[in-house]
């Protein structure tokens, strides 16, 4: 029996689920054919299905490796100081949002988790740990005097995912400016937890 590389096998997973991501973001879901996944990627229908049995295997795919992602972020994160370590979380959440096209992904996501309860679960349970994870940072940060929570830390990580959220909702429109956005964003944070302003 051969020995699978794990390495490979990961960055052909993620090679694969990257290229469906961004059709997924033009076509839609629905209309996004595993022939144009294979095509985009340059693999096999069989290469394909050795490592997905279907064409949603791959879409939820795309948020277990964002949970994947947000993990190592928050590892970076947790290695700064509590504040900086925000910043830097909120920067990763943000980043995103700075390539126009992500829009229809997002739309799609909406779409596909109101049908798919697998998909829906694991959805929330990446925010949840997000959530978390920016609270404990939060109330880190408040403890070390770098900030004064006017609210909980619980409740100001979930207004943090809230304007992080807003930016993704902005996309479709065409005069929306990402990155002024992102700046601004980061300003309210900052404001509303009484932080020197990034």
């Amino acid at each position: 029996m051969r020995t699978v590389d794990p390495v490979k096998h990961a960055e052909k997973k993620r090679h694969i689920t990257d290229t469906a991501a961004g059709l997924f973001a033009q076509k839609g879901f629905e209309r996004t054919t595993v022939a144009d996944i294979c095509r985009a990627a340059d693999i096999s229908t069989g290469s394909l299905f050795h490592y997905f049995p279907t064409k949603r295997a791959i879409f939820r795919e795309i948020f277990v490796q964002d949970a994947e992602d947000n993990a190592a972020m928050f590892a970076r994160a947790r290695e700064l100081s509590p504040w900086d370590g925000v910043l830097l979380m909120v920067g990763h959440l943000c980043a995103p949002a700075l390539d126009r096209s992500v829009a229809g992904l997002v739309l799609e996501v909406v779409a596909q988790a109101s049908r798919d309860p697998e998909l829906w679960e694991l959805v929330g349970r990446n925010e949840q740990v997000v959530r978390d994870e920016l609270a404990a940072l939060l109330q880190q940060a408040h403890d070390a005097g770098q900030i004064a929570l006017p609210v909980s830390a619980l409740t100001a990580a979930s207004w943090a995912q809230a304007l992080v959220d807003g930016l993704f909702g902005r996309l479709i429109d065409p005069d929306f400016d990402a990155n002024e956005q992102v700046r601004t964003l980061r300003l309210i944070l900052s404001r509303f937890v009484g932080a020197p302003a990034p």
